[in-house]
């Protein structure tokens, strides 16, 4: 949303939006606030759908992320989808009524990790949802028209939707180098998970081990995408995949959990001169590893910061084919009970994988 925060009403007659905002942990309330008004090269969209993601519940159940606190209301929100409602000054790339996915990175675009490439890294970035920048919990948002990605003919708003965390997956695999033939686990089996496990077998992965401790994400997981899910409250995890590898370990081991263990049991269940590639956010801030382990093992360790240019990749992958996001897409709600949703995903509640909030059916 533009940078500049929305603020409750003040004038009665200017056009609204309703909007759902975090006040503090687990208070989220419906409000009208103004509707906002795209700049030069800017687009107004009308908001379609927007998945719930798990720092969207951190914060709910938290109020930070590490070092990103809560301190003021905000709507949060970030992976979604909308459709063209208006164009700013100077934009000719987009259509009134086209149905778009967006990338909630603002980047500042002249930084030197912009300047680089790596617009994922911009200290200066704004990011939809992350405070004080608010997200798109609202039936209207303004982005740069730079950020849409027309959406192809037969795709959804829930996929549209999707295409965030599915970016989030295509950058983790880029960041593996992986290379056809090789072998994967990826510890965590939720939504970022289980599509990083996809993007790996679209990439040429030939075998896919997953662990996960919900029994119904380990079912979800074999028949999806994994060869083997393994449960590690009830086992010996980097044993067992240690043993499915005949004791030589996966070429690379995606952490997608951000729980206290799972650093450490990606390195270990890893090869020598393998990879692990850290795609897990956890709450504290804090994740825990071996150096003995990193380093006798000489492994290459990378962590994933959001993704970068992978929009028009996402896209291709899911109208081909390739990736199927349509599974992961269980659960559907309206705007008014963004906080239900919020319960139901900190809860890991009714077989849950993305919630998807469905903000409007269509352009007005």
């Amino acid at each position: 949303m533009d940078p500049n925060r929305v603020q409750p009403l003040t004038d009665e007659k200017s056009p609204t939006m309703r909007a759902s905002r975090l006040h503090g942990i687990r208070d989220m309330r419906l409000e009208d606030l103004p509707r906002p008004v795209p700049e030069s090269g800017e687009v107004l969209l009308q908001v379609a759908s927007v998945g719930v993601c798990g720092s969207d519940v951190h914060y709910y159940v938290h109020g930070r992320i590490g070092s990103q606190v809560v301190a003021e209301p905000i709507i949060m929100g970030h992976e979604f989808s909308a459709w063209v409602a208006g164009l700013g000054d100077g934009v000719a790339s987009l259509e009134l009524g086209q149905l778009v996915a967006v990338d909630p990175g603002i980047s500042c675009g002249a930084c030197e990790p912009c300047s680089q490439g790596h617009p994922n890294l911009c200290p200066h970035v704004r990011f939809c949802g992350t405070p004080p920048i608010d997200g798109v919990f609202a039936e209207y948002t303004v982005m740069p028209a730079e950020n849409c990605f027309p959406l192809l003919e037969g795709m959804d708003a829930a996929q549209g939707a999707l295409l965030e965390p599915l970016g989030i997956a295509i950058h983790a695999v880029d960041l593996a180098h992986l290379r056809p033939g090789g072998t994967v686990a990826v510890l965590g089996a939720g939504p970022i998970g289980l599509l990083i496990a996809a993007v790996a077998r679209a990439a040429g992965a030939s075998e896919v081990y997953m662990t996960e401790p919900l029994v119904d994400r380990r079912r979800f997981a074999v028949d999806y995408v994994a060869d083997a899910a393994l449960d590690p409250e009830q086992s010996d995890v980097v044993a067992g995949i240690l043993d499915l590898t005949g004791g030589r370990g996966v070429d690379v081991a995606f952490e997608a959990a951000g729980a206290p263990g799972t650093p450490q049991q990606a390195a270990a269940v890893t090869r020598i001169g393998g990879k692990v590639v850290v795609a897990g956010i956890p709450a504290d801030g804090l994740m825990t590893l071996s150096a003995d382990t990193v380093r006798h093992k000489g492994l290459t360790l990378k962590l994933v910061r959001r993704m970068k240019h992978t929009y028009p990749r996402a896209i291709r992958l899911v109208g081909t084919g390739q990736v199927d996001l349509e599974p992961l897409a269980t659960h559907h709600l309206p705007l008014e009970r963004v906080g239900e949703a919020m319960e139901m995903v900190a809860g890991y509640e009714d077989g849950v994988l993305r919630a998807i909030i469905e903000v409007s059916a269509g352009p007005d």
